[in-house]
Formats: structure tokens, sequence, C-alpha cells
């Protein structure tokens, strides 16, 4: 069980500070509703080794306690990355919306995605909305990751989440009790999947152009040496 604390923000502004432990986390993978877009994602993996899922979407269950919130991660080696995605809580507040990174390593990827997804932690931000708020223009959100490597920022991923499946088809086909949390699938990388090194760092955006406020959410990380 993971021990996180949101403040959350209602479409007035107001904000709440919200302590809640999760129990049981989702990562949903192969979530696009374009099967074009899906391919994409699959071919940028293969390229690494990965292999083709037998199904799409997939459920991948892991341990709620790599749930983090803080600014920086430790991983091992510089063949890990991240990748920006809506993030839901069922909580005693309610449903609950935030984002996070589905930070995996890419090398142990080709051996296994579970495994992979299992080896690193999940930053997510500290501000949430109420699902409820967000419910009407969900399609309308929108993702975005910056990349910071080499003293550069560069936009690495952006798009609308209306490319992926929707919340309610996800919960549709994964419900969450309370104590849960999914990540909601993610979008397609600009310029490729890239590992990050030592001191890189990654900047989350979950936009809402309708009530016109953006979660955020950024982590660097601390890669470990291999020693042999």
């Amino acid at each position: 069980m993971q021990q996180v604390s949101f403040q959350v923000v209602d479409r007035s502004g107001a904000a709440r500070t919200a302590p809640i432990k999760v129990d049981r986390l989702t990562i949903a993978g192969w979530a696009g509703r374009d099967q074009a877009a899906i391919e994409h994602h699959i071919a940028e993996l293969a390229e690494l080794g990965v292999k083709r899922p037998s199904t799409t979407p997939c459920f991948y269950r892991l341990g709620s306690e790599l749930l983090t919130q803080a600014e920086q991660i430790d991983v091992v080696g510089t063949k890990s990355s991240g990748e920006a995605e809506c993030v839901l809580v069922q909580s005693d507040e309610g449903l609950l919306v935030t984002v996070g990174s589905d930070h995996t390593d890419r090398e142990v990827e080709a051996y296994g995605v579970t495994v992979s997804k299992q080896v690193c932690p999940k930053p997510i931000a500290r501000d949430a909305w109420r699902f409820d708020d967000v419910r009407d223009h969900w399609d309308q959100l929108e993702l975005r990751a910056f990349a910071l490597a080499n003293g550069e920022r560069r936009v690495y991923q952006q798009g609308s989440v209306a490319s992926l499946l929707s919340a309610a088809d996800l919960l549709a086909r994964a419900p969450l009790s309370e104590g849960a949390a999914m990540f909601c699938g993610t979008l397609a990388v600009q310029g490729g999947i890239v590992g990050m090194a030592d001191g890189d760092a990654l900047e989350l955006e979950l936009h809402d152009p309708v009530l016109n406020r953006t979660l955020r959410h950024a982590y660097r990380v601390r890669a470990l040496s291999i020693v042999e």
C-alpha cells in the first residue's frame, strides 16, 4: 500500500488536501482508439526488441508502492524513459484525475513488459482534479511532455487524449475499487524513444482548455551504475 497526498482542485479553483491510500495499481497498455497510432507505438517499441502484444488494450497489474510524488527517482543504468499519461485514482474523495509518467526500463522491456514496468518508480503529480469536473469534455484534454537533457528542452509528446480510449471505456473494461489507481495510456513520442541519462528530466502536463487550467509535474532521474 502506498500513501499519496493530493491538492484536489475543483472547477472553481478551490483546493483541499486529500491523503489517499493506494493499494492497487494498473497500467493500461496499447490503449489507443486509432489502430494506426497503436501500430506506430508498437513499431517504436519493436525497434527496442519488445514483442507485439497478443491483444489491445491490455492491463498490467503492478505494486502500488511504485507510485511516487518525489522530484527525483532512482533507476538502474541509462536505458529507462518516461511517458506522460492521465492517471485515475478512486478514493473516498471520489474519482480523481492527475498526470503521471509510466517510467519503464526499455532494456528489460524486451524481456518482459510487466517486469520492465515493475522495476521503475511511477511519478505522479501532487495536484488532482475531480473526474466529474472533466467528464463531459474529457476528449478535449491535452497531454504534453518535455524532455530535458544536455541543457536542452524539447517537446517529447504532445496531443489530445481523444486519440486514446476514453476514461469511461477503460473503467468499463477495468473498474476501479476504492484505493485503486490506473495509468490510462500514452501518446507516441516525437523523435523516438530515448533512454534518460543521469540528471535528465521529464516535465509532464495535462491541460484542460475548457476550464483553462493545467496539472504539472517534473522529475529528474538519478541513474545508478550497473556493477557486474
